[in-house]
């Protein structure tokens, strides 16, 4: 039996099969960046999941697993060396399980760095941007009358949509002709911008139909359709 009592992450979210990884998230884009990939590699996990709305990202419990105290997060029992690995960063975490399982990040040469350097993107501008148009279009800052703030970051989101469609004109995935971690990363925040923010005709995203038509494709392979709802909200 996988011994994982150090972690007090564990007492909080008791772990069912522990020698499985366990993964603690919630559906957001961040966070189903780790499921969809786990999904893909169809690796055995167990998912669980954090009541952001609660603040259960910042109990004490998580934050010794993650002490940024943001979703999401993994424990594998089986890490290098056959130790436990805690690793926090989504970023971080999809290049651990993709080298883990050998897929979806190439091993070597250009391709491996032209994903990451898209991983990158994703996590330095995507990221950031689209979700400031979030905040300020569909959250709180929606009731703000100056709608500077929200203009310049709906300017920069659109910036970045090109370069994304320039990109997609190309290839038909981010890194080149296969599917990669840095489609993971990127994709489920366009979904975002476009579908839970509501702000498709705000970013003319109808001016990006390479990146559209990459959603589309993105969002019909069955392993990203699963993962989408993983962790799913509990009942009780």
């Amino acid at each position: 039996m996988t011994d994982l009592s150090d972690f007090p992450v564990t007492r909080k979210w008791p772990p069912r099969h522990p020698q499985r990884l366990q993964l603690y998230s919630a559906p957001t884009p961040n966070g189903v960046k780790v499921s969809i990939l786990l999904e893909e590699l169809a690796l055995a996990y167990e998912a669980h999941y954090m009541h952001l709305d609660a603040g259960e990202q910042a109990s004490p419990e998580f934050r010794a697993l993650n002490p940024n105290g943001k979703i999401p997060a993994i424990l594998d029992p089986q890490g290098p060396g056959g130790q436990p690995l805690a690793l926090f960063e989504s970023g971080a975490i999809l290049v651990y399980l993709a080298e883990r399982s050998a897929a979806l990040l190439p091993r070597e040469g250009a391709a491996r760095y032209q994903t990451l350097q898209w991983l990158m993107f994703q996590m330095g501008g995507i990221g950031p941007m689209f979700g400031q148009v979030g905040f300020f279009h569909k959250f709180a800052g929606r009731e703000f009358e100056d709608k500077r703030p929200r203009d310049r970051y709906v300017a920069e989101s659109r910036r970045l949509l090109g370069v994304l469609e320039e990109c997609l004109a190309r290839s038909r995935w981010l890194a080149g002709a296969d599917y990669s971690i840095a489609d993971i990363a990127v994709f489920p925040w366009v979904r975002n911008l476009v579908g839970y923010y509501d702000a498709g005709a705000l970013v003319g995203f109808a001016e990006f139909p390479q990146v559209a038509r990459a959603l589309e494709q993105f969002l019909a392979r069955p392993a990203v359709a699963r993962g989408l709802s993983i962790p799913a909200r509990p009942s009780t």
